[in-house]
């Protein structure tokens, strides 16, 4: 799972809390994806919920306790929330939010150029030479830079253990956007955090 992540998704930059002390061991984690998309939000939740496991802790996913229909109107209350997840054992939790999206069209052209070789050539090598990078059409594409932040709390306290924020450039796919970032955040995870059990 380590190596799913390729170039596309990097950290940014992470944060551990230096003047957080543990109470004592940490058996079981909730991991809730705060995005929209529910396809994303299934595929992150699953992911991180299994290389989580993978380290030898218990998981519960916030799909496996709340209906994914809330809405802004009919969202259970903070305390409500934080409740759930004490009462299900959870002594750590983690989240995983998009803060940002980026958009940036651009043209790509249908030849690449390069530089006129031979400028005392006549009219028909010079137009020989330029004809086909003006009839060859180019197109417009899209770029998309998605940027997550994933952040560990002590559930007891509340307290904010450590924080990452990545990056990921053109994604291919719903599932390989969420492989690569449960991978990247893992591995800066046990870079930091020195996830041992």
């Amino acid at each position: 799972m380590l190596s799913a992540c390729g170039p596309s998704q990097k950290v940014t930059s992470s944060w551990k809390n230096p003047n957080f002390t543990p109470q004592g061991r940490y058996q079981k984690v909730f991991v809730s994806a705060l995005v929209q998309n529910q396809s994303l939000k299934q595929n992150l939740e699953n992911n991180m919920a299994a290389a989580v496991r993978s380290k030898g802790y218990q998981v519960i996913k916030s799909t496996d306790i709340f209906q994914p229909t809330f809405t802004k109107a009919n969202a259970p209350s903070n305390e409500d929330v934080l409740n759930k997840i004490r009462n299900s054992g959870c002594d750590l939790i983690y989240t995983i939010s998009l803060v940002d999206k980026q958009s940036e069209t651009r043209y790509v052209p249908g030849s690449t150029y390069a530089p006129y070789p031979a400028y005392r050539m006549g009219f028909r090598g010079y137009y020989g030479y330029w004809a086909p990078y003006a009839y060859d059409p180019g197109y417009y594409t899209t770029d998309k830079t998605y940027f997550f932040e994933g952040n560990l709390f002590d559930s007891k306290s509340e307290t904010l253990i450590w924080s990452v924020q990545t990056e990921a450039y053109n994604p291919s796919s719903v599932e390989k956007l969420s492989e690569g970032l449960t991978a990247t955040m893992l591995e800066q995870a046990q870079k930091d955090l020195r996830m041992k059990r």
